[in-house]
């Protein structure tokens, strides 16, 4: 039995992991925590098991020392302390939170060389073998073909353009041989004049209860070819997320990406962050 903890735990997201620990067979929900403000904090847990008196909590050291893997889609912000309790357990992380920094990023480097760490923009199967289609694209078509990611979220998601969109860019990026900051175009618009060739551009759509639709579009003179996942529920992220948790727990130090559960090639995997029994640098 694989004890899970649940970092943002009153969150939809935490709602749905909470959800599917709880009906796997082999998974055991091991708590929750959540901001000290939220007002699920004290609250007892749907769906705990029988015997148990769980409540969310404001306190992730705790729960770290009682499960085998933390999940964490929560913020930003929380994540440094998530770290910091996982290293201070020994316990190995899921980090599914979207809008990090390459602070964040280095921040979970120096966690990987003492923990296993996961980290993904997007939990799904679907999304993984996207990325992969995208890159092979991306490398096949020449600079003469734009590149333009359009994703579609529910009106409360805050960052913009969503994690998942990035991490397609990063395997179009990759596809031409480049890093995404090189050629990550700004919004368009009146100041940016002629759209520069190669470059890949983002825009984002925020409407309804939208659980995430992407489409990479990639367009020439006369023909364009479109590469999309639609989200039909976030069951499909929280499935996802405690596969990759089940998949993650025993593992040694490192940082891995879904791409590794799912068997992709090598090629195929999220670019920066370190592999298993990688050194991190500074």
């Amino acid at each position: 039995m694989i004890r899970i903890g649940v970092l943002g735990a009153g969150g939809r997201m935490g709602q749905a992991i909470i959800a599917e620990v709880q009906a796997a067979a082999d998974t055991w929900l091991a708590g929750g925590v959540e901001r000290a403000q939220h007002p699920l904090v004290g609250t007892r847990l749907a769906g705990a098991h029988m015997g148990d008196n769980l409540v969310i909590c404001a306190n992730a050291a705790p729960l770290a020392r009682d499960c085998d893997v933390l999940i964490d889609f929560s913020t930003p912000n929380a994540l440094e302390e998530h770290l910091r309790a996982a290293e201070d357990a020994r316990t190995a992380i899921l980090i599914g939170t979207t809008g990090l920094t390459d602070a964040h990023h280095r921040r979970i480097d120096r966690a990987a060389r003492d923990i296993a760490v996961l980290q993904a923009a997007n939990t799904s199967l679907g999304v993984t073998l996207l990325a992969s289609l995208v890159e092979q694209a991306a490398r096949a078509l020449d600079s003469s073909w734009d590149i333009e990611i359009l994703d579609l979220h529910h009106r409360y998601k805050a960052d913009a353009p969503s994690g998942t969109a990035l991490y397609l860019g990063e395997a179009a990026a990759r596809g031409r041989g480049a890093a995404l900051d090189q050629l990550r175009l700004p919004p368009h618009g009146p100041a940016t004049g002629v759209r520069r060739p190669g470059g890949i551009g983002f825009a984002a759509l925020r409407a309804g209860s939208a659980a995430g639709d992407h489409k990479v579009i990639l367009a020439t003179e006369g023909e364009r070819i479109e590469l999309g996942h639609v989200a039909e529920s976030r069951e499909i992220f929280a499935r996802g997320a405690v596969a990759a948790a089940r998949w993650l727990a025993g593992k040694p130090p490192g940082r891995y990406r879904m791409s590794q559960m799912f068997g992709t090639a090598a090629s195929l995997q999220a670019g920066g962050g370190l592999q298993a029994g990688e050194d991190a640098a500074g």
